[in-house]
């Protein structure tokens, strides 16, 4: 089998298309009723911090970092992650989460916020929430809550998650 070689970039406005058409097909239209998506309506992704996986000139996958508080205190909000069904299982989903925290820390942020599946996040950073430490704008099972510290040893966010910096 041949190795596949990835290409990771930021976004970029060309890009949308393929990206949004991609998580529809992810995630079809139920995702729009999911709190993360509550989460960041309203506001836009930061593209400095939201990457494309390409394999040659074929789109393969895309992460977004939105910018949201929790408890006043600034962070993102990973996703959707959604990597295309002829590409997964194969590692670019990890190195898209990967490159948007180092540029995310690069940046100055301070931690990423997701709702998805531990035994997948937690190798990449993440771990489950304290209970009741942050809330959300709806219902989420709260082991799914998952935050990665980007400086160790700083405290945690707490408090209500909310969409923006304003």
């Amino acid at each position: 089998m041949l190795a596949l070689s990835w290409l990771i970039r930021n976004e970029t406005p060309e890009d949308l298309a393929a990206i949004e058409a991609l998580q529809a097909d992810a995630f079809g239209p139920g995702r729009f009723a999911k709190t993360a998506f509550r989460l960041r309506e309203g506001v836009d992704h930061d593209p400095r911090l939201s990457f494309v996986g390409m394999s040659g000139d074929v789109f393969a996958g895309s992460v977004w970092l939105t910018p949201i508080t929790i408890g006043g205190a600034p962070s993102q909000l990973l996703g959707p992650l959604a990597v295309a069904p002829a590409f997964k299982n194969k590692g670019l989903g990890r190195l898209l989460v990967n490159q948007a925290l180092k540029t995310a820390l690069a940046f100055g942020e301070r931690s990423v916020l997701l709702v998805g599946d531990a035994p997948y996040y937690g190798p990449l950073g993440f771990e489950p929430v304290p209970p009741g430490s942050i809330t959300l704008p709806g219902p989420v099972d709260p082991a799914r809550v998952l935050v990665a510290n980007l400086v160790p040893g700083s405290p945690l966010p707490v408090g209500q998650a909310r969409g923006g910096r304003g």
